[in-house]
């Protein structure tokens, strides 16, 4: 469906930006589905089983909760209902979605590819979910 580039921001979420980038160096996103895909809500991704249940063998993260609002674009982390459960999944948002502000950690923003993301199968699960191809660190090309 085409390429998405995604803004790191280490100055909001250090701990999570990290995660993020040890994963996508270690290949963990590459084919891992869009498993909850709500329109006008947000896309999530990151269970390496596609149910939404499972992360990666890495430690959850502590809370890097911010003040950045969660608007068009907000890449944040997906938790459980205790705050420190964050590990491999997380949402980008379609809209705003400021009901989310300081309870979920927002670690970046989509700097282009917006209309991808808004191209993405819907559901929950999407019946023919639209997957992570390649997910790669820019600094590394």
């Amino acid at each position: 469906k085409g390429s998405v580039k995604i803004d790191l921001r280490p100055d909001l979420a250090p701990g999570h930006v990290e995660r993020i980038k040890e994963l996508a160096r270690e290949g963990f996103y590459d084919g891992i589905v869009f498993h909850r895909v709500i329109d006008g809500f947000m896309a999530q991704v990151g269970c390496p089983q596609g149910t939404g249940m499972g992360g990666s063998s890495k430690p959850d993260l502590k809370a890097e909760f911010n003040a950045e609002p969660h608007v068009r674009g907000t890449c944040s982390m997906a938790r459980t209902s205790a705050p420190n459960s964050a590990n491999s999944q997380f949402f980008i948002c379609f809209d705003d979605a400021s009901f989310l502000n300081r309870q979920y950690t927002v670690w970046g923003q989509v700097s282009e590819g917006m209309d991808v993301i808004d191209q993405l199968a819907k559901g929950e699960p999407p019946r023919h979910p639209d997957k992570i191809v390649s997910m790669k660190v820019a600094a590394d090309a």
